[in-house]
């Protein structure tokens, strides 16, 4: 039975049982407003996550908690040795130049070097400031000189000149350095040989001088409107949420699998999301390697060599894992098998879930078999897509379809969601390992509390708040009340502390007849179900409620294979293609079964092309930046409309 077997056991133990309570406040009508967790962990009154590098080094130096991707395989790193080449890269820092408080941006893709610059920086006494690989030039010059970097770390050549120009006007523009080939040595050597005069005690000097207040990064929002605003995360801030998050799971995890943990980080450190994890994993020394890439495709391979046992994700992975087995299956001519399986995991999943939760008897005879034959034929090939030890996941960014989770969850692999933003240092919400309910984001992580306001906006607080926005009084005031941060996202929280989020406060859509609707509900749905790739719910201000919809490229490709068409034929012919809309109609009908229908999608436009962060349509981090998507779309939504 795997991972539901050893959920149940791990239930059983006594020391496992409880590992968050949460105190809940209910108003007048008896409605839960707010929620509130513990700490597991008690806030630090010294030092720093600079720390962490030594820390392992001295307690255990001969601990593997990296491993690094070199010559196409995977060699171990030490905590010494990490350590020894976080000491190395600070020194070529302090000799480079970087005072005490100074600002270093790293522009790169998830690796092995980010890891080393991160803690280096802060071992130099430095703030960190991602910047995301694929940001426009006009983010970047933004970025370096609302934050006042004076050094950036940049991973290809063609970043390097896109930061060159971009600051090519500033008066003093930054200084550039290149982690230069495949594997980035090039550039931390350089460093390690630049500082070799500089003392190890001038590190350790400077390391010594963080408190848990000190600002750790200045991490600016993805910006899905407007310019982006830089948060001031302190090293507090971090510590608060890696060390509770590890104290609530990894005590389980480890638990359950009976093995060393291990997972390869693919979201972008850019993110405070990947950060934290990173931060987490050295925290619990965790084996932890990076992956460049968040693409299915190119990603796959990598889980299948690194055989990690949890993994960190994003919605868009487990949509795109899933639409990947129903197109293998339509190949061979076993699509409506696929389908089956699919709904009988769903079933099966709810059952044993049920009986899990003690609320249900669980499922019977015939469903056990009919799980059994589909476990070989089906389910058994998703947990080898995710490199065959996987038995967890965390997913976060956007919610994941209720069904979905429960396609996972028989076929042995337990998602547990998460919610959060970059002001509350990545999960504020996480569900509970031993108290797993699909369809919510889960109770605050502890040491955090959530309330749910008058208008239903999500205000969180705790030691994961930031304290404010950089060089922006007036927006640091407008989104913190009393150390109650404002999220802009509207939710619920039920009898046990669970929050569900039902959307975005500043996309809520009101038509013409004065219904409320939340876009964010029917777009999730809308992207889980293959042929569509991204989409927008339009309708402010209109008689109905409709949709821009592009197609993903490769469920196109497996559609027009499975048809026997043409695979050159051009999406301007597609996008008029009756039985294409067909198949987009029903994924427009399973985003309708959850609302009435006056929030219904009731027409839909194919558009052409994608919405890609190349064309500033979607943030690095996969969300959907409506502006720009309602500019660049004008026409379109216009001919929704008859106009």
């Amino acid at each position: 039975m795997g991972v539901r077997k050893d959920l149940k056991q791990a239930r059983q133990r006594g020391d496992l049982a409880d590992r968050i309570s949460v105190e809940t406040v209910r108003d007048a009508h008896g409605t839960v407003r707010e929620a509130r967790s513990p700490a597991l962990v008690p806030a630090p009154v010294t030092g720093s996550v600079a720390d962490l590098p030594f820390t392992n080094a001295a307690e255990a130096p001969d601990a593997v908690v990296l491993r690094r991707r070199r010559g196409g395989t995977w060699r171990p790193v030490t905590a010494a040795a990490f350590a020894r080449e976080v000491t190395a890269t600070a020194k070529g820092l302090i000799a480079a130049g970087l005072e005490p408080g100074g600002r270093v941006a790293v522009m790169s893709r998830t690796r092995y070097e980010w890891a080393v610059l991160d803690f280096a920086i802060w071992a130099a006494g430095g703030e960190t400031v991602p910047v995301y690989a694929t940001s426009s030039p006009e983010q970047i010059e933004w970025i370096v000189r609302d934050s006042g970097t004076r050094f950036v770390f940049a991973e290809t050549p063609q970043n390097a000149e896109a930061v060159r120009t971009a600051t090519e006007g500033h008066t003093d523009p930054p200084h550039i350095r290149q982690l230069e080939g495949g594997e980035g040595d090039d550039a931390l050597a350089a460093l390690a040989a630049l500082g070799r005069d500089v003392p190890e005690e001038e590190v350790t000097k400077r390391r010594g001088t963080l408190t848990p207040g000190s600002t750790a990064t200045v991490c600016y929002t993805s910006g899905t409107t407007g310019r982006p605003k830089g948060c001031v995360l302190t090293h507090a801030n971090l510590h608060a949420e890696a060390a509770n998050t590890v104290e609530l799971l990894h005590p389980v995890f480890r638990a359950v699998t009976g093995q060393a943990a291990s997972t390869l980080l693919f979201l972008p450190l850019a993110h405070i999301l990947g950060r934290t994890i990173q931060i987490a994993c050295l925290m619990a020394r965790i084996e932890l390697g990076h992956w460049p890439s968040i693409k299915p495709d190119e990603l796959r391979p990598a889980l299948k060599e690194f055989r990690p046992t949890f993994l960190v994700g994003v919605p868009y992975l487990f949509e795109k894992i899933h639409a990947t087995g129903r197109a293998t299956a339509e190949r061979i001519g076993r699509g409506a098998s696929y389908d089956r399986a699919h709904r009988i995991a769903v079933r099966f999943g709810q059952a044993h879930l049920d009986r899990f939760l003690g609320r249900g008897k669980g499922p019977g005879a015939r469903l056990y078999a009919a799980w059994a034959l589909y476990d070989l034929l089906v389910y058994r090939r998703v947990r080898k897509e995710l490199g065959g030890r996987t038995r967890y996941a965390i997913s976060g960014g956007s919610p994941l379809d209720r069904d979905l989770n429960l396609f996972f969850y028989a076929a042995g692999i337990m998602i547990y969601e998460g919610y959060g933003l970059t002001e509350t240092t990545a999960a504020a919400t996480v569900v509970p390992p031993l108290g797993p309910r699909p369809g919510t984001v889960g109770r605050p992580v502890p040491g955090a509390a959530v309330r749910i306001a008058d208008d239903g906006e999500v205000l969180v607080k705790g030691g994961i708040v930031f304290g404010a926005y950089w060089n922006d009084p007036r927006a640091t005031d407008a989104a913190l009340t009393d150390g109650w941060f404002a999220t802009g996202d509207l939710g619920s929280l039920d009898e046990d502390g669970y929050l569900t989020i039902t959307g975005r406060k500043k996309d809520l859509l009101v038509t013409s007849g004065g219904k409320n609707v939340s876009p964010a509900v029917l777009e999730d749905r809308l992207r889980s179900r293959p042929p569509v790739g991204q989409c927008v719910v339009v309708g402010d201000n209109r008689p109905y409620v409709a949709a821009l919809i592009t197609l993903d490229p490769e469920d196109v490709a497996h559609w027009l294979h499975v048809r026997g068409l043409p695979a050159g034929t051009p999406l301007a012919e597609l996008v008029h293609d009756d039985r294409l809309r067909a198949d987009v109609q029903k994924a427009v009908d399973f985003a309708n079964e959850v609302v009435s229908r006056a929030e219904s999608i009731r027409a839909f436009r194919l558009v052409e092309g994608e919405f890609t962060e190349e064309n500033g349509l979607l943030t690095p981090s996969l969300k959907v930046k409506r502006q720009a998507v309602a500019e660049a779309y004008a026409a379109e939504i216009e001919a929704l409309y008859g106009g």
